[in-house]
């Protein structure tokens, strides 16, 4: 079975477990590896994977910045829908994730390559997302998997196989596994170790993206951004690139503690897990997002967009982005998406986000209709009709009991 791959791409970060991978596959299937190393906004010197790599004897080594078309593609689509998981989670490992898959299978495409690999555990959601996107991109693409293959079940063996094969142990890594990290431009996960406890509390001194909002500032602030087609293109009244204006509002908002949340989700593998999420630009965007169409959309606009948006946030929690029904719903949903333009403004205030100000040019709120004053262009005699209309079904029931 193992023979038969002549060149893989590996989705490789640098870290100890991807550089295991790496010689793994090189000596349990004798094939060229290839590495892939996406910059998606993590923070990270990816210059750091491209030397490991060149230290395992690779060849062929792809380290790139993926971070304008990661926002512009795949994190604003998402928030035009305004998708949230089980009420709560932004979907910031998620939505990366179709990305690596694709322009992984693209690099294999260019390279000759006849398999892709990844580092996702058996027991994650992560393994499925990689594997839908390959599939959904290329689908006779060979798939390695080698947590689902090896025997390296245990930190010790890893350990072991690291010493071996002369891997670099980076500090820490020697004893207990530190917290599971997952960083990109829209947020930071946290997984494992004491968190594996839903009671137990995580430790401050975690978070990379905001402050404790006890520690924020004393003082509010405000902070305005400006829509385009359901799109974000400024903040402040400044126009930025997708990436450049996550990042500036991530900076705004960590600020003052936004973005912060604790759950326990149900993994599309069927089991229960607790997450730590970090989301303070996607925090605010989503809030001024829906405070913009509150003005421009219709009412049977925006009720139906918020009845499919479960359906939506599941698809893409799941890994079905290249799915034909995600498809649909992003086509709907971009169509509702036209008239959203204009302003939110929002205060800012220990971890909390309000909306104190809206505008738009497409703006369907009439105040002459919404007032309680007279002169308005409204009978409220008319009132008295449709309530009748409305009870009629429940004054036959109420009657028939």
């Amino acid at each position: 079975m193992t023979g038969d791959v002549k060149k893989v791409v590996l989705a490789y970060s640098g870290g100890l477990d991807t550089s295991i991978i790496l010689r793994w596959l090189q000596e349990e299937y004798r094939c060229e590896v290839v590495t892939f190393s996406a910059d998606v906004g993590q923070g990270e010197e990816l210059s750091e994977a491209r030397r490991k790599a060149e230290l395992l004897g690779i060849r062929q080594i792809y380290v790139e910045d993926l971070r304008e078309e990661f926002v512009r593609d795949y994190v604003f689509p998402m928030f035009r829908a305004n998708a949230v998981y089980e009420g709560t989670y932004l979907l910031g490992t998620s939505i990366a994730r179709p990305l690596i898959a694709k322009r992984q299978v693209e690099i294999a495409r260019e390279t000759g390559a006849d398999a892709v690999a990844h580092g996702a555990t058996g027991k994650g959601n992560d393994q499925v997302r990689f594997e839908l996107g390959y599939y959904g991109c290329e689908p006779g693409i060979r798939v390695i998997a080698p947590w689902r293959e090896w025997d390296l079940t245990s930190r010790e063996r890893l350990m072991n196989y690291a010493e071996k094969h002369q891997i670099p142990v980076p500090k820490g890594k020697e004893g207990e596994a530190p917290y599971s990290m997952d960083a990109n431009l829209l947020h930071i996960s946290y997984e494992g170790k004491a968190l594996e406890d839903p009671w137990q509390e995580p430790d401050d001194g975690m978070f990379h993206l905001t402050v404790a909002p006890e520690q924020a500032p004393d003082q509010p602030e405000y902070v305005t951004v400006d829509y385009e087609g359901g799109d974000p293109v400024a903040v402040n009244g400044e126009r930025l690139s997708p990436a450049d204006l996550l990042d500036r509002l991530n900076r705004i908002a960590g600020r003052h503690g936004i973005g912060r949340v604790d759950i326990v989700e149900n993994r599309f593998v069927g089991m229960k897990s607790r997450g730590v999420y970090e989301t303070p630009g996607g925090t605010v965007l989503l809030h001024a997002h829906r405070a913009v169409e509150s003005l421009a959309l219709d009412r049977g606009a925006a009720h139906l967009k918020d009845e499919l948006m479960p359906r939506y946030a599941e698809l893409i929690y799941n890994g079905f982005w290249f799915a034909p029904e995600r498809y649909a719903l992003q086509a709907l949903i971009d169509e509702t998406q036209k008239p959203v333009t204009g302003t939110a403004r929002l205060k800012l205030y220990k971890g909390g986000v309000t909306v104190v100000g809206r505008q738009s040019p497409n703006s369907l709120y009439d105040e002459a209709l919404a007032t309680f004053e007279e002169g308005a262009d409204y009978d409220q005699r008319d009132a008295a009709g449709f309530i009748r209309l409305n009870a009629l079904r429940l004054r036959l029931g109420k009657s028939n009991q």
